[in-house]
């Protein structure tokens, strides 16, 4: 069974080197997380707190630029990075897809 979650989050960044993102702007990024795992309880897990952990975890991206995080900021490389740090935090099977302002978007998925 999956669920999932939707989280968005502001962010600014650059690509060096890019012919048109090379300068400093921002995004507002839409996260959308999926789980797996047995309902045999009822729940695979309680949505709020697979909110609460996504949160706690999106939080310290939020508001920052991702060069703070990363070498080269693509929406690919940063799927990689909230991919591993939830996988992390979650413990369980996961897909990741991260929107980059209006339909453009990278998804990592072990589901």
């Amino acid at each position: 069974m999956k669920i999932g979650i939707t989280e968005f989050i502001d962010c600014a960044h650059f690509l060096p080197e890019h012919d048109r993102c090379c300068h400093l702007h921002g995004h507002t990024y839409k996260v959308d997380v999926a789980i797996a795992g047995d309902h045999g309880a009822g729940m695979v897990m309680d949505f709020s707190e697979l909110k609460k952990r996504v949160k706690e975890c999106l939080a310290e991206y939020d508001h920052h630029s991702w060069n703070e995080f990363l070498d080269f900021p693509s929406v690919e490389n940063i799927c990689e990075l909230l991919f591993s740090r939830l996988k992390t935090v979650l413990g369980k099977p996961l897909a990741v897809r991260v929107g980059e302002g209006e339909g453009k978007w990278a998804e990592l998925s072990e589901l």
